[in-house]
């Protein structure tokens, strides 16, 4: 039997869809304007014209070196969750120790504890293990408070791996490195986009971490450069929209590689 269009459910979501992307039009329509034609035709008229002035402007005022510390924070972070959470997770949900299920779960408290409750210490901490005012300062933590959830994503994806291949790897003589390498990993994908997403996401769009850890230019990031760039470009709205317009950049790209992977992995957690 055919199924009837849905017409109420696709013209709410058209509706929907056009009023999130005002903002995002008034962005690009903004980035793209000379000041002289944004400010003749405001912030929703068509544009006359584009230019590349205001990202050329935006890169010589020092947003560059922001972009480059928050990729080169966002890099190591993801990094350092790609090494330690899948072996983690496998130990999780193919460990034998009683004593998995009660570690689980005391790690998973971190997921109710919000980081402004703990910036504090953490910043004595920091700043006690010589680490403040540097990148790697605030990458150890970044990775501290991603790990709870993403651990949680990688394994109810790998609770989805039938147990008949585990018994199967067994029967040929595989241990649990050969296992985890060869089958799990790969059976895995989904989950793992998953969480290189969420890493990268939630490291990238980090303000707090950077604003309490860093202090110096030197080691600034675009969340950070974002606010200085607002009481710079106060009067010069397209180079502050500009700005904005290549911090999106980055994540967005992320996305759309990831994007079929981040879908089968987000499904996979659903089936739990």
């Amino acid at each position: 039997m055919r199924q009837r269009a849905n017409w109420p459910a696709a013209i709410f979501a058209g509706l929907w869809l056009a009023i999130i992307m005002i903002p995002v039009y008034v962005m690009v329509r903004a980035g793209f304007s000379s000041r002289e034609d944004y400010g003749n035709s405001g912030p929703i008229g068509m544009p006359n014209a584009f230019t590349l002035e205001n990202f050329r402007y935006t890169m010589d005022s020092g947003f560059g070196k922001y972009l480059l510390n928050s990729g080169i924070l966002t890099v190591g972070t993801v990094i350092l969750v790609l090494l330690m959470v899948p072996p983690l997770a496998y130990v999780i949900v193919r460990g034998r120790s009683r004593w998995i299920p009660t570690v689980f779960k005391a790690m998973l408290f971190g997921l109710a504890i919000p980081a402004q409750v703990v910036v504090i210490p953490l910043y004595f901490i920091i700043v006690k293990v010589g680490l403040y005012d540097s990148l790697l300062g605030v990458i150890f933590p970044s990775v501290a408070f991603v790990i709870p959830l993403t651990t949680l994503i990688l394994t109810s994806t790998m609770r989805e791996i039938n147990n008949e291949l585990y018994e199967a790897m067994a029967l040929d003589g595989a241990g649990s490195v050969r296992t985890f390498l060869t089958l799990v990993l790969p059976l895995s994908k989904g989950g793992i986009a998953t969480i290189v997403v969420f890493s990268a996401l939630q490291t990238w769009n980090n303000y707090l971490l950077p604003l309490t850890l860093t202090r110096s230019e030197d080691v600034r990031v675009a969340t950070l450069g974002l606010g200085i760039f607002k009481q710079q470009f106060a009067l010069n709205v397209p180079g502050l929209m500009s700005a904005v317009m290549l911090t999106i950049v980055p994540i967005l790209l992320i996305y759309i590689f990831a994007r079929r992977s981040l879908e089968r992995g987000l499904m996979g957690v659903g089936g739990k």
